[in-house]
C-alpha cells in the first residue's frame, strides 16, 4: 500500500443553480459536496490512493453530508474534528454559457475556519507521503497559524509538501491582505501549483523576481495550469511546457483540485518524497508523465458537474489517456 496523503483545509458545500426562470434567476439549488482541499482529497481515493482530509467540520447536517461523501469516496477521515460552534460554509455556484464558475461565499462564521494546531492529531504526519494545503486556510489568522504549523510538523516529518494558492478573493476580510500570508505558506512548499491567473498576480514584479523568490525558500517545482492552454514547469535552472487537453467544458468546479489529487498520487504511487524530489524533477519523461496525467485529471473533472462527485476515478483517466495518446 502506498503511503497516504494529507489534505488539509476547508470542505463546505457548493450549492448549484439550476432550473432557470426567464430573468435568470435559479429555481433550484443542488447541493455537492465540495472544498477545495477535501476535493483533492477525494481526486486522490478515488485514483486509489490512501487519502486523508484533516479540517473541521460543523455538527450540522451539511457537516454529516460532507463526512458521509469523504468516506463514501474512500477518505480516511480520522483527523476530521467536529464542532458545534459554527455552521458549515456555502458557495454558491453560477456557471456561464462556457461553463465557467464564479463563487459567492457565506463564510465567515463557518466551522472550517475554528481548527487550530492542537486539532492535529499527534500521529498525523507518520508515514506521510505528502501534506497538501491551499490559500482558503488562511484568511482568518488563527487558521493560518494552524495551516503553517502544519506544514512545518510535515516537512519536519520528512513529508513532501504540496500547495495550491487557489485564490479566492472573496474569501478574504475587506481590509485583508492575502499576498503575505501565501508568500508564507509558498515558501514552506516543496510543490506550488498556480493558475495563470494566480502566477500573474504575484508576479508584480516580473515572473523571474517571482521565481527567483520561491527558489529561496523551500520550493522545488512550480506548475502553472492554464486549462486547455499549455501547462508550463519551473525549477531552479530549468523550465519547461506541455499541451494540455481540448475537452468540451461543462463545469470548472475543481478542476485544479482534481489536477493536483493526480499529481500528489504520482508522488505517492513512486514513492517520491523531499530527498528525491530534485532527481525526479530531473528524469523529463518522469516528471512529464507525471504532468499529463495530473491533466488527464483535470481534463476529465471539467466534463461533468459537481466537486467530489467530478473527480475522475483510475480506470477512466486510462481510457482517456489513451484516446488522447
Amino acid at each position: 500500500m502506498t503511503r497516504s496523503i494529507l489534505c488539509f483545509g476547508e470542505a463546505l458545500i457548493d450549492m448549484h443553480a439550476q432550473a432557470f426562470d426567464g430573468r435568470g434567476f435559479a429555481q433550484q439549488l443542488r447541493p455537492f459536496a465540495g472544498g477545495a482541499p477535501a476535493n483533492t482529497a477525494v481526486a486522490v481515493a478515488r485514483l486509489g490512493g490512501h487519502a486523508r482530509f484533516a479540517g473541521m467540520l460543523a455538527q450540522d447536517r451539511f457537516g454529516d453530508f460532507l463526512l458521509d461523501n469523504l468516506q463514501q469516496a474512500g477518505v480516511d477521515t480520522a483527523d476530521v474534528a467536529r464542532t458545534d460552534a459554527a455552521n458549515t460554509a456555502l458557495a454558491f455556484v453560477t456557471l456561464d454559457a462556457r461553463g465557467e464558475r464564479s463563487f459567492s461565499f457565506y463564510r465567515p462564521p463557518a466551522a472550517d475556519l475554528l481548527f487550530r494546531a492542537e486539532h492535529f492529531r499527534a500521529q498525523a504526519f507518520d508515514d506521510t507521503a505528502a501534506f497538501h494545503a491551499c490559500s482558503n486556510s488562511l484568511t482568518d489568522p488563527q487558521l493560518a497559524d494552524a495551516t503553517l504549523e502544519g506544514m512545518r510538523r510535515a516537512r519536519r516529518a520528512g513529508t513532501l509538501v504540496s500547495f495550491d494558492l487557489n485564490l479566492r478573493p472573496a474569501l478574504w476580510p475587506r481590509d485583508g491582505e492575502p499576498r503575505a500570508p501565501s508568500w508564507q505558506a509558498l515558501q514552506l512548499a516543496d510543490v506550488v501549483k498556480l493558475s495563470a491567473e494566480e502566477f500573474a498576480w504575484l508576479a508584480d514584479d516580473g515572473e523571474e523576481a517571482l521565481l527567483e523568490r520561491l527558489w529561496r525558500g523551500a520550493t522545488r517545482l512550480l506548475v502553472v495550469t492554464d486549462a486547455e492552454r499549455p501547462l508550463r514547469w519551473f525549477r531552479p535552472g530549468a523550465r519547461g511546457e506541455l499541451p494540455g487537453y481540448r475537452v468540451d467544458m461543462v463545469d470548472s468546479t475543481g478542476a485544479g483540485d482534481a489536477f493536483v489529487g493526480g499529481l500528489l498520487h504520482q508522488f505517492a504511487v513512486q514513492g517520491i518524497g523531499p530527498a528525491g524530489l530534485d532527481g525526479w524533477i530531473d528524469d523529463r519523461p518522469r516528471l512529464h508523465a507525471a504532468l499529463r496525467y495530473a491533466s488527464a485529471c483535470g481534463a476529465l473533472a471539467v466534463t461533468r458537474h459537481g466537486s467530489f462527485a467530478a473527480m475522475p476515478d483510475a480506470a477512466e483517466v486510462a481510457r482517456f489517456m489513451e484516446m488522447h495518446a
